[in-house]
């Protein structure tokens, strides 16, 4: 797939969403593996849950950001109090 991310990030680096996404998919898919190591799997959930909470986050500030464009394209807020 293209642009497919083998693993986490570099560190410093803040994978889009689309690869945190993506990543979500392929701890998934190592999770439901039968022969999956106990501490393999605890490692995968735990990465998995911080990727989520930030995937979460990203959503959240999207929707704040497009209600605020909204209410500035209707008139109904003034633009400078976007911040």
């Amino acid at each position: 797939m293209k642009g497919e991310s083998k693993g986490p990030a570099p560190r410093g680096a803040t994978p889009s969403l689309q690869a945190d996404l993506e990543r979500l998919e392929q701890i998934v898919q190592s999770l439901q593996q039968e022969d999956l190591d106990l501490d393999k799997a605890l490692a995968l959930f735990e990465e998995g849950v911080g990727r989520l909470r930030e995937a979460r986050r990203r959503l959240t500030d999207a929707e704040v950001r497009l209600k605020q464009l909204r209410e500035t394209a209707d008139g109904s807020v003034d633009a400078a109090d976007l911040g």
